[in-house]
């Protein structure tokens, strides 16, 4: 039956002149199936620079409406519409407004996780993988305000010693990980790599010899000599890390670590989107010029990673 929904995909994708794209953390059907890989903003960017009228983005909400604001001119879909991202949700414009308020003389650098109108708010947007280098980047003498992953803000504190205004958003995925998990898999695995990523909370971070981005994990260990590696984010990556290093072995810290939002796509899911370019996902125009000025500003300072 899987294979019959993939040649109808297959053709559906030729008929309406579409791409799929598919997050790092997809259930690993979608993985395969998708002509591209990877993380949010990096398939954003792939994206906009193909010549594609559909975008199907198999990912959550915010993604799709990162795609709908580099790419407007296209048709951007997100197979299950209830796919969300409750960190994102964490904040609304409106408290960010609030925030701003209080400190006006601030700049706000948002990650990318977060919602097209929390983006337009914003000064900067970065991701997990360059934030260190968007924050490092501005006025020693301004104050910073960023949003809404506190951990992810820790991390870029340890690294860049600013003094952020941080929201007190959360990733519920990472936080499952605990010191705990870190500790009893290196007993077992000594002789392994621990990655983590840094939306985990600084107990997990403390403890692991890599904090890496998703798309950095999969460099990192293309490039590394190791064998044994132990995995701190969502269980989902490891399908394409074995796929891409079948020499190598990978450990879940926590086997609890699964999105349950990544998960909602399936291959009918997107099937059924592609059969009526249904799930349609648009970012109204003063927001989207707002929020694009974010991500612009992020790309000046370096490209994406």
């Amino acid at each position: 039956m899987s294979q019959q929904i993939i040649e109808k995909i297959n053709k559906l994708k030729d008929k309406h002149n579409a791409v799929i794209l598919a997050h790092n953390y997809q259930p690993p059907e979608i993985q395969d199936i998708a002509d591209f890989g990877g993380d949010s903003l990096g398939l954003s960017i792939k994206a906009a620079e193909t010549d594609a009228d559909v975008i199907v983005f198999c990912g959550v909400r915010f993604m799709a409406e990162t795609a709908a604001i580099l790419s407007p001119d296209k048709t951007i879909l997100l197979p299950d519409e209830q796919a969300g991202c409750p960190m994102a949700d964490m904040i609304t414009a409106d408290q960010l407004q609030q925030l701003k308020q209080k400190h006006p003389d601030a700049l706000v650098v948002c990650y990318v996780n977060s919602s097209a109108e929390v983006k337009a708010e914003s000064d900067y947007c970065c991701t997990s993988a360059n934030a260190v280098e968007v924050v490092d980047s501005l006025p020693k003498d301004k104050q910073i305000i960023f949003v809404p992953d506190q951990h992810l803000g820790r991390f870029v504190i340890e690294r860049t010693k600013r003094d952020l205004i941080l929201w007190p958003g959360y990733c519920h995925v990472h936080v499952v990980i605990t010191g705990e998990d870190i500790e009893n898999a290196k007993a077992r695995h000594p002789d392994a790599v621990v990655m983590a990523h840094p939306e985990c909370t600084e107990t997990v971070k403390a403890l692991s010899d890599q904090l890496l981005s998703t798309g950095q994990m999969l460099r990192f260990v293309a490039q590394n000599r190791a064998k044994k590696f132990i995995i701190a984010t969502e269980v989902g990556i490891i399908h394409t890390l074995k796929k891409q290093n079948p020499q190598a072995e990978f450990i879940f810290a926590s086997e609890n670590a699964i999105c349950p939002n990544m998960k909602k796509i399936s291959l009918e899911k997107l099937l059924w989107s592609l059969q009526d370019l249904q799930c349609t996902v648009t970012v109204p125009k003063d927001i989207r010029i707002k929020a694009k000025k974010a991500l612009d500003r992020m790309v000046e300072i370096l490209p994406a990673k």
